[in-house]
């Protein structure tokens, strides 16, 4: 059930070597006061553990689709009934490119397009520059922005994990936070 106060968020976290980030992000909206739950990618977990994160926001991390619990059989729906805010951070391409083509294969793609319409999804995308340039990316980027319960905080130009130099860096937590702020 939806909490009238607006203190609900689901925060995505995606693979990505900025996933680290998120933590920090986690723990602010927190200390902010927001009522967090984390559904993290499959991949992700490879990054960052959910243990991190159930730590951080004292709540269950949701990384499965299909185990069974049977408070919530249908996480996607519940999740998605919960929700005033969903925050993508990091969004991974992959991840971007299933949301824009309707492609849901696992917990967060489905929770995605489960969402009530007029819940906002803030996206914090981070990637390597090339894939952040990349034409099919960009188009799907462009894809999302039509609709308008998708808002991008573009990456940043600066150090990439894989060495290079360039735009694709995860937003940082502070500048996430204000923007998430602005929303609820």
């Amino acid at each position: 059930m939806r909490n009238k106060t607006n203190k609900n968020i689901i925060l995505g976290v995606c693979a990505g070597i900025s996933s680290y980030k998120s933590a920090s992000l986690a723990r602010s909206l927190v200390k902010s006061g927001f009522s967090v739950k984390v559904v993290m990618t499959p991949a992700a977990i490879k990054f960052v553990t959910p243990l991190v994160f159930a730590t951080l926001t004292k709540n269950y991390v949701y990384t499965e689709m299909f185990s069974y619990d049977e408070k919530e059989s249908l996480k996607h729906i519940s999740l998605a009934e919960w929700a005033n805010l969903c925050v993508i951070a990091p969004l991974s391409a992959n991840t971007l490119s299933k949301i824009a083509c309707g492609i849901c294969d696992n917990l967060l793609t489905t929770l995605i397009c489960a969402l009530p319409p007029k819940t906002k999804i803030l996206c914090a995308p981070a990637m390597n520059k090339h894939m952040w340039e990349n034409s099919i990316i960009q188009k799907n980027v462009a894809e999302l922005k039509k609709n308008s319960r998708f808002v991008f905080i573009n990456p940043k130009t600066g150090e990439l994990a894989s060495g290079d130099y360039g735009k694709g860096r995860m937003a940082e937590p502070k500048d996430i936070l204000k923007k998430i702020k602005a929303f609820v």
